[in-house]
């Protein structure tokens, strides 16, 4: 299983053909016939909700490396081996942002599978939590360059601009607290 369109073989190397298997397209080695599949990368991210001021304001991050650079995203990124989507989502959030929050304290937004850039596809987890169930101050880190709170009369106005699907989410998160 590879998370971008398969060439080669990951057993034996030979160049892998196209054939139809369980009625689509795969890639085949014509060598040792192992079906290489390609499969969706799984990610988890979480929307903090800050519903202090008169309006939900949702934390955010501003992509700080590639792919995206300049969009802003929910926070989140590619589950580990090991973890449960909860936990994906509570760490990534607190590498991106330096807050803190419980993975039991999440609950389940959405899930959604983004369009595919460069041959990878992602499916996302999507949760939420209210600010007042989180710790830290919001601060850029890992792969994010800005780190803040928005709400959506203020990213309207911003002229920014978000990677596809996660403009949905904030407004979806946003809109569970108005």
């Amino acid at each position: 299983m590879v998370s971008r369109p398969p060439t080669f073989c990951p057993d034996c190397g030979t160049r892998l053909e196209s054939t139809a298997f369980d009625e689509r397209e795969r890639m085949r080695c014509p060598v040792c016939a192992t079906i290489v599949w390609h499969n969706p990368v799984p990610c988890a991210g979480v929307a903090v909700v800050d519903r202090s001021g008169p309006e939900p304001a949702v934390l955010c991050v501003e992509r700080g490396v590639p792919p995206g650079i300049g969009e802003w995203t929910i926070p989140g990124g590619h589950m580990e081996i090991g973890e449960e989507p909860s936990e994906s989502a509570a760490r990534e959030l607190e590498e991106e942002t330096g807050v803190a929050v419980d993975p039991t304290a999440l609950e389940i937004l959405s899930a959604s599978a983004m369009p595919p850039r460069d041959g990878k596809h992602v499916v996302t987890v999507h949760y939420v939590v209210e600010r007042a169930d989180a710790a830290g101050e919001p601060v850029a880190g890992s792969d994010a360059a800005d780190a803040r709170f928005w709400t959506p009369a203020e990213f309207d106005a911003s002229g920014e601009t978000f990677r596809p699907v996660h403009e949905d989410r904030f407004r979806e998160a946003a809109g569970l607290f108005e």
